[in-house]
């Protein structure tokens, strides 16, 4: 490839990072303007937490098939697309009506599945390998910033009165512009012609996905990055706020602000704790590390909470989950070199299905008994769920196979 073809994917790899952005911005506005969806979709606070929560069911799905597409069809036309789906799905909730509510948020999960595995999809064809994995934890670190500007910023202008009409508006145009950005920058790709190697490699749509997910290590990769990750996609960024006011006493901002701060611990923790990984050649260590940070950062909150302020407590949680991402890094180099691509959907797929089987079941254990039962109770008996999920996550990762450098560096023994 020519450098010139290089710079191209590297301009295209930066639109790109602009839609993940959106992606996590539009994944985490709705829980800082509960009150007021709940107003727009003529609806209860505890259905329009369950229509905010299908984000997940198109997520998932369609992480498999943003895979697919991206193998097949290469990026112009797969991220134009999922990035106009996403801008589509925004502008549905202009509508109040309960029906467009959630297709929009199905639309909107289902365009969001394409933002990071295209981000990686164009860096590995801008990047060299030297490079590559800076330029995805930068991209990791661009969509936690996403999620932090989803509370820290909308929140504020939710209390100052903002229409959340023009929130909606304005991400729709900004998504929508953005597809056709990505559809004119990223350059047609040639087909290649088929090698030897190339023939030997499976080359039906769904092969790949038969390889990764016959291996054992692909579904314990999925189980441990989904439990780590649910503490922040179904709590910080949906629950939180409505715990930290009902439960906590706190005002709408404080409640905003603190949740914020997960996403906020992420930018510093995926990159932060990726580099440990690579720096000391151990996947498992950091990863069951990264676990008992977050499960000692709930535990302060709930039962030494004056020993700091909830900001912090949130924050080292945030950092601690980076771990969730360790995983996908495990699968890849537990699986053969060309199901990679398949091997980031198979994770996405299973990460996020674990999120959408949890989510109604914390609903239905917690989110209906919010601002009825007593609220240190309450908010002590849904942190320790997420404790629990840990706990499981770390056990779980004790079957894993370590696969970092080091590992192979190993004498084998007879």
């Amino acid at each position: 490839m020519t450098d010139s073809l290089k710079r191209l994917y590297i301009i295209a790899w930066v639109f790109g990072l602009i839609f993940y952005f959106l992606d996590y911005v539009i994944r985490s506005a709705p829980a800082v303007m509960i009150p007021e969806l709940v107003n727009n979709f003529n609806t209860t606070e505890l259905k329009l937490i369950n229509m905010v929560g299908t984000y997940y069911y198109t997520y998932s799905t369609c992480s498999l098939i943003a895979g697919i597409a991206l193998d097949k069809f290469g990026g112009k036309r797969s991220l134009f697309i999922g990035t106009l789906i996403l801008g589509i799905g925004c502008l549905l909730f202009l509508l109040s009506s309960q029906v467009a509510g959630i297709t929009g948020r199905l639309l909107q999960g289902a365009g969001c599945a394409f933002a990071f595995p295209g981000c990686v999809y164009l860096a590995s064809k801008g990047f060299s390998s030297k490079s590559l994995a800076t330029a995805i934890g930068f991209t990791q670190c661009i969509g936690m910033l996403g999620g932090t500007a989803g509370q820290f910023i909308v929140g504020p202008w939710v209390e100052q009165g903002i229409n959340i009409n023009s929130f909606w508006l304005w991400s729709g145009i900004a998504t929508v512009i953005t597809a056709f950005c990505l559809f004119f920058v990223i350059p047609k790709e040639k087909r290649e012609e088929k090698s030897v190697e190339t023939e030997s490699k499976p080359v039906g749509y769904f092969e790949p996905y038969k390889i990764v997910f016959k291996n054992p290590q692909s579904w314990l990769c999925g189980i441990v990055s989904g439990l780590l990750f649910a503490p922040t996609t179904i709590f910080a960024m949906t629950w939180a706020v409505a715990f930290f006011q009902k439960d906590k006493q706190f005002s709408f901002s404080e409640a905003a602000i603190t949740s914020a701060m997960v996403a906020f611990g992420w930018v510093f923790g995926c990159p932060l704790l990726g580099f440990i990984t690579d720096k000391i050649g151990r996947r498992k260590p950091v990863l069951v590390g990264g676990a008992l940070l977050m499960i000692l950062s709930l535990l302060q909150l709930v039962f030494l909470p004056e020993l700091y302020p909830a900001k912090i407590s949130m924050f080292i949680l945030g950092l601690g989950s980076g771990a969730a991402m360790i995983p996908y890094s495990v699968i890849k180099e537990a699986n053969p070199d060309f199901v990679k691509g398949s091997a980031t959907g198979a994770i996405n797929f299973i990460t996020f299905g674990v999120t959408t089987l949890l989510s109604p079941v914390f609903s239905r254990w917690f989110g209906k008994s919010l601002g009825t039962a007593p609220g240190t109770e309450h908010f002590q008996s849904s942190v320790l769920f997420w404790i629990v999920g840990i706990i499981l996550a770390i056990l779980i990762s004790l079957l894993l196979k370590e696969t970092g450098r080091k590992n192979s560096e190993l004498p084998v023994r007879a």
